[in-house]
């Protein structure tokens, strides 16, 4: 939820770039930005940056998982096993 804290205009920013970065650093909430008394940008501390990138990749490959499963692109846990086994016994009788 956004507080009164969360949303500055731009010039609040500019004017306090050292005062911003502690905030968010430390709250790990967004700062929204704003120019003209619109909602512009969003300022976020690499912590809470780097976890919804991380979000949006699980999300992701959840995506591609349930469009597999819907085209019926599926291989059992058995014959990934076994194709696993097959390729590793290659490779040791090869000394790799």
């Amino acid at each position: 939820m956004k507080s009164k804290e969360d949303i500055r205009p731009i010039s609040y920013i500019r004017a306090n770039a050292p005062q911003v970065l502690a905030q968010i650093s430390e709250t790990q909430r967004p700062l929204y930005i704003t120019q003209n008394g619109e909602a512009k940008a969003v300022l976020l501390s690499t912590e809470s940056y780097e976890k919804m990138t991380k979000a949006i990749g699980l999300l992701k490959l959840v995506a591609q998982g349930e469009q597999d499963l819907e085209q019926n692109r599926l291989t059992s846990q058995g014959k990934v096993f076994a194709e696993l086994d097959s390729y590793f016994e290659g490779r040791s009788k090869n000394g790799r």
